[in-house]
């Protein structure tokens, strides 16, 4: 007996690492050090298969870096270097680049091994919807086929669809596809398995938001049982430029249905491990006889349609759940983890910024509410991984004219905790300066809390925090949430508009609210949470006009109830429902709280303030990470419409065919 039964090589295992580089943006040959580094490391672990993430040897978000000259020749000479440097090992690694072939930029997976590019993979499918915009540089690489490019003086063929076959073991046949070639309805690597491919690996620079990790999971674990092959996911991660993104390098090895190994998110310079059965995956599709005819049928069938008349039943009862609260999961293990997943974004997002810029100060104003106190622990736990001290963030309360003790006093009580630099400023005086310049009347005694009047202090506030962050050589953390964004429900340019990175511009109020409980059970001492859970219980105000008659000022009798307002916000720019659908399953989750009339008239204000007073200002909004999929406000990002625009079709469609 020749060979050693304890290895799992013996045995028809093939080991694969999928790693997780620490990127550096636009520098291929920094990249290619971190690259050398791991695969030294995998080669002493005895790894097979070295799977890097997407475009790993420029990083991923470079928009328009991609069509510069000194970029794309930077990155062939990482690939030639990191080719030559592949015959110092055994290990068969499968690398990201840009590659300019026959005129055109393709997004591409260099397969190495042993000196030589054996191949390049193009990426098929190109994401040109929400936060991507890949048609813009890359082409498609479906129809390249006879073409090829020379890799450290060597010959090496392109194209989709490939496999790679390991001489001396029939089983472990392999094949690349490249992040949404995975989401495609028909993907590469159906074509790739139906050909004898074993094991599939993705390339993939997914940006995080909110149930993104989940949802890579269940795409996996169907790929690998449907096309019956172990499906290896490694995700570009820290270090990617976050201006609307974060990145949390997922890496994931499925076997037939089955997670085999899972790496741990929000880190770099990481490998992740699987010893994966290419033996039995080759044994289960022998006894398969569904998959031998998928394979046939794959290459001779032309592939038709059919249609039938439909013929709607009119029937009032639904059999279907629609959850109140679509950002926030109702199941308790789900909540725990998508909680998890934005405060690391989050935290992630502000390390990098503070990273790439090199500040080691910020400024924020604490109230003493929601959004101003979430921000206030996501900075502290930024400054915390990073090493930097606390005291290095500067908090100012700054009471107004409608202040209350209560939410100034948990403030103050807030930022000793947090062991954060804390002063107080009272923009009063300024206030009433302003005012009385401009005439305004209350300057006269009057009591006129008009717009300007609330106004003038979200401005004072700001000019504050600006010229303070100068003084402190910092920046200025935002607080503003998303559904403040969607409502327009801040002063333009400053206020909860304007900051320097704004932490909060992915989070809906209603998940705000969960984020701060989490993160006092999860990340705080006992004292810090109890003045956490105060902050809580307080109603949600912009506390800008005096209190009278014991009536604080309150938001949601202006622009409705959070709860109803967010579920609006989520059908109408994750779905593009119809105003009257969203009404209607508006009114299946809420019924027991809210009349019809009650929802309709919250989704009337919804809709103006949405499409005809707010987009001007979710136009010009600092940089900020994601959170939720589909449910960006940014720009840049998700949401893009004109600022001039109305919403005179949404309210007469919601008129129309809503009843009162």
């Amino acid at each position: 007996m020749t060979k050693n039964f304890f290895s799992p090589a013996s045995h028809g295992f093939v080991r694969i690492a999928c790693a997780t580089p620490k990127v550096h943006i636009g520098d291929p040959q920094a990249n290619l050090a971190e690259h050398i580094d791991l695969i030294k490391r995998a080669e002493r672990d005895g790894a097979d298969l070295i799977v890097f993430p997407e475009l790993s040897l420029t990083a991923y978000a470079l928009d328009d870096l991609f069509l510069q000259d000194v970029l794309l020749d930077a990155a062939k000479q990482a690939l030639d270097e990191l080719s030559n440097l592949s015959g110092a090992y055994r290990s068969t690694i499968v690398a990201g680049v840009p590659l300019r072939i026959d005129g055109a930029v393709y997004n591409c997976a260099a397969v190495i091994h042993r000196g030589r590019c054996l191949g390049i993979v193009p990426k098929v499918f190109l994401p040109n919807y929400r936060e991507y915009y890949e048609k813009r540089w890359f082409a498609s690489g479906a129809d390249l086929g006879d073409q090829g490019v020379r890799v450290n003086g060597h010959y090496a063929s392109i194209g989709p669809y490939m496999r790679f076959y390991a001489n001396g073991f029939e089983d472990f046949v392999f094949g690349v596809e490249i992040c949404e070639d995975l989401w495609a309805p028909d993907t590469p690597s159906t074509r790739m398995a139906m050909q004898g491919a074993t094991v599939i690996v993705n390339l993939s620079a997914s940006p995080v938001v909110i149930g993104k990790s989940r949802a890579r999971k269940q795409l996996c674990q169907a790929a690998s049982e449907r096309l019956m092959c172990a499906y290896a996911y490694s995700a570009a991660g820290p270090g990617e430029s976050t201006t609307d993104l974060a990145w949390d390098g997922q890496s994931l090895v499925y076997e037939l249905g089955v997670l085999v190994a899972e790496g741990e998110r929000f880190r770099s310079d990481t490998l992740t491990y699987a010893d994966v059965d290419v033996e039995r995956i080759a044994l289960d599709r022998l006894r398969n006889g569904t998959f031998r005819d998928a394979a046939k049928l794959k290459e001779e069938l032309l592939y038709r349609g059919t249609s039938f008349d439909y013929v709607p039943h009119v029937r009032t009862d639904f059999y279907r759940t629609v959850a109140r609260f679509p950002y926030v999961p109702d199941d308790a293990s789900r909540l725990d983890e998508d909680c998890y997943e934005a405060f690391n974004i989050q935290v992630h997002g502000l390390m990098q910024r503070l990273t790439s810029t090199g500040v080691q100060n910020v400024v924020i104003g604490v109230s003493g509410g929601l959004d101003s106190t979430h921000a206030l622990i996501v900075a502290c736990k930024a400054f915390d991984r990073l090493g930097i001290p606390r005291a290095n963030i500067h908090g100012y309360t700054m009471p107004g004219f409608g202040t209350t003790t209560g939410s100034k006093n948990d403030a103050l009580k807030l930022m000793k905790a947090l062991g954060i630099s804390a002063e107080e400023l009272d923009i009063r005086p300024a206030a009433k300066r302003m005012l009385m310049d401009i005439d305004h009347p209350y300057a006269q005694g009057e009591k006129v809390y008009d717009i300007v009047f609330e106004n003038v202090q979200a401005g004072l506030r700001t000019d504050f925090l600006f010229r303070l962050a100068g003084i402190k050589k910092g920046f200025v953390i935002g607080t503003g949430d998303l559904s403040e964004l969607a409502l327009g429900w801040c002063t333009y340019g400053v206020g909860d508009h304007m900051s320097h990175y704004n932490v909060n511009c992915g989070a809906p109020k209603t998940l705000i609210q969960h984020l701060i409980r989490w993160a006092a059970s999860r990340e705080f001492d006992a004292k810090t949470a109890r003045i956490l859970m105060s902050v809580l219980t307080r109603e949600i105000s912009p506390e800008l006009i005096p209190v009278e008659e014991g009536q604080t000022q309150k938001t949601e009798d202006k622009v409705g109830p959070y709860e109803l307002q967010d579920f609006n916000l989520y059908y109408i720019t994750r779905f593009g429902l119809k105003p009257s659908k969203v009404a209607f399953l508006s009114y299946q989750a809420w019924k027991d709280k809210y009349e019809l009339t009650t929802i309709k008239h919250w989704l009337e204000v919804f809709l103006y303030r949405f499409f005809t007073i707010s987009q001007f200002k979710r136009s010009a909004v600092p940089n900020g990470p994601k959170l939720i999929s589909g449910g960006a406000l940014s720009p840049r990002g998700d949401w893009r419409a004109p600022s001039d625009g109305n919403a005179k079709i949404w309210l007469e469609e919601l008129e129309e065919n809503v009843p009162e």
